[in-house]
């Protein structure tokens, strides 16, 4: 089967975070599917609406019509990681929206793909608190899929995803590893062949001494997790002044 029009929707894992262009754009996973699919269907067009740090309701109230007038037949709907985090969060309501959205999109006729997240809340501080949510929406996803007939995209039962060089300095985005081998999951799920490479894996870091370690921890918080609890103390968001990099459907180079 082939696709014509891929939209994808979403946040920070669908805007590519952190696998940058040369110019600082970021790829990602959704990119790379994108150019695979292009260099297998003549006139293929790729649209990504995905901004950062978007809430489930920010990422169907800004980006679901405009995606559905594009009139795709392939979607990538990844949506609520953000949402667990919070703590006011209630994952039986959240993921009951999330089934009425996939519901509509399928309703399009359009394949609709949807993910199990990797771990990556176990390197994380709440991980007591928030790792309960993540499974309870991993599965509520699998549900989803299986009712609507989506394509499930499984990350989470793929443990090399526990390998920190799959990740981002950051701790919690993906690394350019990372996507590589998120795009290989995805067009798996397509029936489409990727590259093999991009299933490798980098060797794991070497583990660090306990003083090297709890340095390089301090290091993160100050650089990465005061800002995002500031942020959330003032209401605000990484994509406040973000727009999303593919807004048209287009073509895209797939040697890029």
């Amino acid at each position: 089967m082939s696709w014509s029009r891929y939209v994808a929707l979403g946040d920070s894992f669908t805007e590519g975070m952190d696998d940058p262009y040369a110019d600082g754009v970021f790829r990602g996973w959704a990119d790379l599917v994108a150019g695979r699919l292009g260099q297998v269907t003549p006139g293929f067009g790729y649209a990504n609406l995905a901004i950062r740090g978007r809430l489930f309701d920010g990422i169907v109230g800004e980006q679901l019509e405009p995606a559905l007038a594009m009139k795709p037949d392939l979607i990538s709907f990844a949506a609520g990681a953000n949402d667990v985090l919070r703590r006011k969060c209630d994952p039986p309501t959240l993921m009951a929206r999330f089934d009425a959205t996939v519901a509509r999109l399928r309703d399009t006729g359009a394949d609709v793909l949807l993910f199990r997240f990797a771990d990556v809340m176990s390197r994380l501080p709440g991980n007591n608190l928030v790792a309960p949510r993540i499974r309870y929406l991993n599965q509520a996803v699998g549900e989803v899929a299986d009712r609507n007939g989506a394509r499930l995209v499984d990350l989470w039962n793929d443990h090399e995803y526990a390998n920190p060089a799959l990740w981002s300095i950051d701790r919690l985005h993906l690394s350019a590893a990372g996507h590589r081998r998120t795009a290989a999951h995805v067009l798996a799920a397509l029936g489409v062949p990727t590259d093999p490479t991009w299933w490798d894996v980098p060797a794991r870091p070497a583990v660090k001494s306990w003083p090297a370690a709890r340095a390089d921890d301090l290091a993160w918080a100050g650089r990465y997790l005061a800002p995002w609890i500031k942020r959330r103390l003032t209401g605000r968001s990484s994509g406040d002044t973000v727009t999303a990099k593919r807004p048209e459907l287009g073509p895209i180079d797939p040697t890029a």
